[in-house]
């Protein structure tokens, strides 16, 4: 059975589409690495790896009395030194970094580290796997060009230190290893370098969507909660109101009882009082609370009709929108109360059914005494079957999408659904088009509506 729309209910969902629009285009954009880290986290990282760098030159000329280059050497840890220093004269070092200033302070590490292991025997230095270092600490922080830049720069340098470096610094005679030997380690470096720089980056990057996404679902939530609150507050506002404008009354029909029917201002008296007498009876019928909920009087509605307010923001496509009743047991309608994870979760589920749909989109609401269950259809094209089993992660465009939404509807639906108790499973049907299953427990929703 088709549902029918009050014709007021575009004005009272008008705020809500607006919100709702807002959230998508401010919330659903991926974070930019721009501002990601912290210049004093890349400053704590180089004064441990200073210490660590000054710490080895010690143990191997004071203790193990190893002949080192140690003028060239200390230079090189002294500019990096001055780097840190002229970083942390800089707010402290505690402003955000772009990630092409993130990029070239790991760079600089990068060719400081390379410097070092020149002058100390190249490939041949046990300390050579230390060059990994600043690659792996930018595939968790950079963007895609940057990290390429940076692998490509700590290839360049693994490179040329295997070519050209100075004598490994050895008591007794020269170290000499074969070839064939440094060749393998220069290769398990350089693929270690790349592997490591794309599994770091791939995980990272993972973890920043799936962060993201959940943002953008609570923001979602927060807004639609705060448009549930709207009730509240004008009945709050109505109460508080309610005083000075009974006064205004009341001085209006002393003011008329006063003042002679042939006064000029007579006519004025009497459209302040009328004026003041709608006033009332509005705020009267804001503040006024039903005795069966004891608040908003759409509280709790209907399935059918529940289903019917989260899909009238979305109905501007050229498909149509069908709801169907179905009580498998002959129990009656579940009534719902109008949470705003139910609201948004089946209105995001509903906007992609009518976005892909050719004509109609068909909602079949059906119950008995243990389930309550919601099934959308549409003619689309459906879910490519390749992404069935990833529908519902962050950044998924489950369909070919025409209109460039980035894969988060789903994923936020079936987040704010679940906190409500639902499952939700998406699949194809034998016929063409996409079918999306909301499952709830009727002892869950039961539950709500106490």
């Amino acid at each position: 059975m088709p549902i029918a729309t009050p014709r007021d209910a575009d004005d009272i969902q008008q705020p809500r589409a607006e919100a709702k629009r807002e959230a998508k285009g401010a919330a659903l954009v991926p974070a930019r690495s721009d501002g990601r880290v912290n210049g004093r986290t890349l400053v704590m990282m180089r004064w441990i790896a200073i210490s660590g760098q000054l710490t080895s030159l010690a143990v191997l000329t004071e203790l193990l009395a190893i002949p080192l280059p140690i003028g060239p050497m200390l230079a090189t840890v002294g500019a990096s030194i001055l780097l840190n220093l002229v970083v942390m004269a800089q707010r402290g070092g505690q402003q955000r970094l772009t990630d092409q200033d993130a990029t070239l302070y790991l760079a600089f590490d990068t060719l400081e580290l390379t410097l070092l292991l020149y002058l100390t025997g190249g490939m041949l230095n046990p300390f050579v796997i230390l060059l990994l270092a600043p690659l792996t600490v930018g595939a968790a922080i950079l963007s895609i060009r940057s990290i390429c830049l940076l692998t490509a720069l700590n290839l360049l340098c693994l490179s040329g230190i295997a070519v050209w470096h100075l004598p490994l610094p050895w008591r007794g005679d020269a170290l000499v290893l074969p070839p064939l030997y440094l060749g393998g380690v220069w290769s398990g470096l350089a693929m270690a370098a790349v592997m490591l720089g794309a599994y770091v980056f791939r995980v990272a990057h993972e973890s920043r969507r799936i962060s993201d996404a959940l943002a953008a679902s609570h923001l979602a939530l927060a807004r639609e909660q705060r448009l549930s609150a709207l009730g509240g507050l004008a009945a709050a506002a109505a109460h508080e109101l309610g005083t000075p404008l009974g006064t205004i009354v009341v001085v209006a029909a002393e003011l008329a009882r006063d003042v002679p029917k042939d006064s000029p201002i007579a006519e004025d008296i009497a459209l302040l009082r009328s004026q003041s007498l709608r006033c009332r009876d509005i705020l009267a019928e804001l503040a006024r609370e039903p005795e069966t909920n004891g608040g908003d009087p759409f509280e709790l509605l209907p399935l059918t009709a529940l289903v019917d307010a989260a899909s009238t923001p979305h109905r501007a496509t050229p498909a149509s929108l069908r709801i169907v009743a179905h009580a498998l047991d002959g129990s009656p309608e579940p009534v719902v109360r109008r949470r705003p994870e139910i609201i948004h979760g089946v209105g995001n589920l509903l906007q992609n059914a009518l976005q892909f749909a050719q004509r109609e989109v068909e909602v079949i609401a059906s119950w008995d005494v243990d389930s309550v269950r919601l099934a959308i259809a549409d003619d689309g094209p459906g879910f490519p079957s390749h992404l069935l089993a990833r529908i519902g992660e962050p950044y998924i465009s489950a369909r070919a999408d025409r209109s460039g939404h980035m894969g988060l509807g789903i994923f936020i639906a079936e987040t704010l659904l679940g906190r409500t108790g639902a499952r939700v499973e998406f699949g194809n049907r034998r016929e063409g088009g996409a079918q999306v299953l909301v499952r709830w427990e009727r002892q869950d929703l039961d539950k709500e509506d106490t």
